[in-house]
C-alpha cells in the first residue's frame, strides 16, 4: 500500500506544475470529488455484505445519505455554462453506449448472467450518464420557470408514487435533479459562508437525522438505505403514499445539509489524492466491471469480521487509485473525444430583386 501511495505521490508531484498553472483550479472541489468517488466505490462493494456487521450497516447509511447528492450537486456547479448537443453526445452518450456494450459482453460471455442488449434501462451505475445528459439538456429551459427549485423537489416527491423502475433512469433523474439544479445556482464565494457556518449545518443534519430516527422508533416502520437511492418507489421501500413523501422530504433535507456539513473536513490545498477528483469518470465507469466480477463470485457476500471488513475497504482504496491510472483515464478520454458533427442546414439563397 505504501508503494502505491508513494508512486501516486511522485506522479502527482510531476503534474503539479501543470495543474498549478491553471489559476482557476479549485483543489477544494478536487478533494471533495476524490472523497466522493472513493465512497462510490466503497458503497457499491459493501452492498452484498453491509448487513453482516454493525459498522458496515452504519457506513452504508452514511455513504448513501449524501455521496450521490453531493456528486450531482458538484456536477451542477460545473454545468453553469451551456454545452451544445454535439458536445453532450460526445462526452456522455458515446461513453454510455460503449460501457453498455462492455457490461453486456461481461454479463453474457464472462459472468453468464441473463441480460439483454437494451439501452433504455442503464446497467449498474451508467444511469448517472443518462441522467446527466437529461439534466444538461433541460436545465437552461427549466431555470426560466419561476420557483424551479421548488418544482424540482415536488417532481422528486411525485415520482415516488410511480412504478417506472429503471426505464430511461426517469425516477433517479427526477429524484436527484434538485441537487443538480442547486449546484447550478451555487456560487464559489458562497463556500466561505458554508465553511463559516459548518456547525449550524452539522446541527441541522443531526436534528433531521434524529427526527427520522425518532419517527422510526415511534411508528415501528422499518427503513433501509434504499430510501436514498432515488430509483425505488414508495411501495418498493414499504412506505405508504402518506409516509413516502414525508420520508423523502426528510431525505432531501438530510442530504442537502450533509453536503455542506462535510465541506468543513475537506482540505483546500492540493494533495496526492487530489488526482482522484480530476479522474472521477474513469474510476466511476470501470469500477462497476470489477464489482460485477467479484459479486458473481460471491466473495463480497462473505465479508463479516473486522479483519475482512478492513481488507475490503483497503481493496476499495487501492482499486480507486488503480482506476485513476493513465490507461483507464486515457481510454475514457479517447471514447469521449470522437468528433460529432451534425450536418448544417443549407442556407436559403435570397432572391435578387429585378
Amino acid at each position: 500500500i505504501n508503494f502505491i501511495f508513494v508512486k501516486y505521490n511522485i506522479k502527482y508531484n510531476n503534474m503539479k506544475v501543470n495543474l498549478m498553472s491553471t489559476k482557476s483550479r479549485n483543489y477544494f472541489l478536487d478533494n471533495y470529488k476524490a472523497l466522493l468517488i472513493l465512497l462510490v466505490v466503497i458503497g457499491h462493494f459493501i452492498e452484498p455484505c453491509y448487513t453482516n456487521n454493525v459498522f458496515l450497516t452504519i457506513l452504508k447509511w452514511v455513504i448513501f445519505s449524501f455521496h450521490m447528492p453531493a456528486f450531482i450537486f458538484i456536477s451542477g456547479y460545473f454545468s453553469k455554462k451551456d454545452m451544445g448537443l454535439e458536445k453532450l453526445i460526445q462526452k456522455l452518450v458515446i461513453p454510455y453506449f460503449v460501457f453498455e456494450l462492455l457490461y453486456y459482453f461481461l454479463y453474457v460471455l464472462v459472468i453468464h448472467k441473463e441480460t439483454g442488449l437494451y439501452f433504455n434501462r442503464p446497467k449498474f451505475s451508467l444511469w448517472y450518464l443518462m441522467s446527466l445528459f437529461f439534466w444538461r439538456i433541460i436545465t437552461p429551459y427549466f431555470r426560466k420557470i419561476p420557483g424551479n427549485l421548488v418544482i424540482a423537489i415536488i417532481l422528486g416527491l411525485l415520482v415516488g408514487f410511480t412504478q417506472l423502475g429503471n426505464f430511461f433512469s426517469i425516477p433517479r433523474t427526477l429524484f436527484f435533479y434538485p441537487f443538480f439544479l442547486a449546484g447550478c445556482y451555487f456560487r464559489e464565494d458562497w463556500f466561505k459562508t458554508v465553511w463559516a457556518h459548518w456547525k449550524g449545518f452539522t446541527a441541522g443534519l443531526g436534528a433531521l437525522a434524529g427526527l427520522l430516527g425518532g419517527w422510526v422508533l415511534v411508528t415501528g416502520q422499518k427503513l433501509s438505505p434504499l430510501i436514498f437511492y432515488g430509483r425505488y418507489s414508495y411501495a418498493d421501500t414499504d412506505l405508504s403514499n402518506s409516509q413516502g413523501p414525508f420520508v423523502r422530504l426528510l431525505c432531501y433535507g438530510i442530504s442537502f445539509l450533509a453536503i455542506f456539513a462535510v465541506c468543513s473536513i475537506i482540505p483546500r490545498k492540493q494533495h496526492f489524492y487530489s488526482i482522484l477528483g480530476v479522474r472521477t469518470m474513469s474510476i466511476y465507469l470501470f469500477h462497476g466491471l470489477v464489482y460485477s466480477l467479484l459479486k458473481d463470485g460471491h466473495i463480497l457476500e462473505q465479508v463479516d469480521t473486522s479483519v475482512e471488513t478492513g481488507l475490503l475497504l483497503g481493496f476499495c482504496v487501492l482499486l480507486t487509485f488503480a482506476l485513476a491510472a493513465k490507461q483507464p483515464y486515457r481510454f475514457v478520454t479517447w471514447i469521449s473525444s470522437f468528433p460529432i458533427r451534425f450536418p448544417k442546414r443549407p442556407c436559403k439563397s435570397k432572391k435578387t430583386a429585378i
